[in-house]
């Protein structure tokens, strides 16, 4: 591929990085409570030129266009960094980001627990310690940190690895994987909600689905084999803190792999390239994970967040960590005693950043049973009646994925209330 080619159909007309027509902002939707972090969309307004006679379109669909033109490319951020780019696309500018005011970083700290694999599964004594630091952290941040998780040093470097030499292979080898169709086992883009919300975010993706296997499936690129050990590794993993996490519930410790929240894997591999303007975008955007389990490995650069008491809290990429946190289906499963919470990445000048997010959930789609999912009967009493209906997982995923990111709470629309 000739990255020339790239730079100039991104200078062609759908491209208004030099444009003096400001455009116009409007909300048009609220979209969370969060303060300062309502994404604004663009105002459907034609716009007339200094000239007589000459119209120019409108600023969104003058969006379209750049998106459209972003997408068919097959190239990702990656691409554009390659291409010699300077100036952020409009595409890619948050307004909320831009306008955000700089803070001090926070005083709190995201919860850090060793799990010590074999005393958590031995040890009486660590079990029922390890049990009650995860209940706190899970009834207050939904985000926590653990160590001694078992898996080797080695393999998480070769994840990190693998997960660059992915994203920095050929362009056109990298091309060959670059889809939007989520029932194919691997597949490669830039932005999964590219098309569903307000600004695009700096990163590109490769997703691999790894459990359960399905027949047919086509093999991992060699390039990504390292993926079935970690995989392994991440399921094992996953069984201990179902149970243990079933058990600061005060449920068997089975419970929740029972309902099959540990059936499916599906690894997400964010790449994030040193970005021209930082501060006028972000690595991802406000959102909630939609799921059960979410395990995330970073390297060093950082750039995760998660918004804890009103302010976002930096999490750090403590070396031989993962970050664990809680996702939508498991809130309503408990009925609000544990929490799916806000969190984003920034956008860095340096890099480039990466991070590995696991999803351990139960499987959905075509070909598998739609199990119902709803509060936990046991933890329903007269002082804590029932706050969310029944839902399946292909319900939930349809909703979800139809409203976008950007810090919308889909949550509140199964609450019994709306039912």
């Amino acid at each position: 591929m000739v990255l020339g080619a790239v730079s100039s159909s991104f200078s062609s007309s759908s491209w208004l990085m030099n444009n003096s027509v400001e455009p116009i902002n409007c909300s048009l939707r609220s979209r969370t409570t969060l303060p300062s972090m309502v994404p604004m969309k663009k105002k459907l307004t034609i716009i007339r030129s200094g000239k007589a006679g000459q119209w120019l379109s409108t600023p969104e669909q003058d969006s379209k266009a750049e998106i459209i033109d972003f997408d068919k490319s097959k190239v990702g951020v990656k691409g554009l960094v390659d291409s010699g780019l300077k100036k952020l696309p409009s595409i890619f500018i948050h307004e909320t980001i831009k306008n955000e005011k700089k803070s001090e970083p926070s005083k709190h700290q995201v919860p850090l627990i060793d799990i010590g694999v074999d005393g958590a599964t031995q040890d009486p004594a660590f079990r029922a310690e390890t049990i009650n630091k995860l209940r706190d952290a899970c009834e207050k941040w939904g985000f926590f940190q653990i160590v001694n998780h078992g898996i080797p040093d080695n393999v998480m470097e070769e994840v990190i690895e693998a997960t660059i030499k992915f994203h920095e292979q050929d362009p056109e080898i990298k091309k060959q994987y670059y889809s939007r169709d989520t029932t194919k086992r691997v597949i490669f883009n830039s932005n999964f909600f590219l098309y569903n919300t307000s600004a695009a975010t700096w990163k590109d993706t490769f997703l691999c689905k790894m459990a359960p296997v399905l027949t047919g499936w086509e093999e991992l690129p060699e390039i990504l084999s390292v993926m079935e050990e970690y995989g392994k590794n991440l399921q094992r993993i996953g069984y201990i803190l179902y149970e243990l996490l079933s058990e600061s519930l005060g449920l068997h410790k089975n419970y929740l792999r029972d309902i099959g929240c540990s059936e499916g894997l599906y690894i997400k591999g964010h790449y994030s390239p040193p970005c021209p303007e930082p501060d006028l975008t972000l690595g991802s955007v406000t959102h909630t994970d939609f799921g059960f389990l979410t395990l995330i490995l970073q390297n060093e650069i950082g750039g995760l967040q998660v918004l804890y008491e009103n302010e976002y809290v930096d999490v750090p990429p403590i070396p031989g960590s993962l970050t664990i946190n809680l996702g939508d289906m498991f809130q309503l499963c408990t009925n609000d005693r544990y929490k799916s919470v806000y969190h984003r990445a920034i956008a860095k000048d340096v890099g480039p950043r990466i991070n590995v997010a696991s999803f351990i959930r139960p499987s959905y789609g075509e070909g598998f049973t739609s199990r119902l999912y709803g509060p936990i009967k046991e933890l329903i009493s007269e002082e804590n009646p029932q706050i969310y209906r029944e839902v399946t997982m292909d319900e939930y995923i349809a909703y979800y994925t139809s409203q976008g990111l950007d810090g919308y709470a889909a949550l509140p629309h199964f609450r019994v209330e709306n039912k």
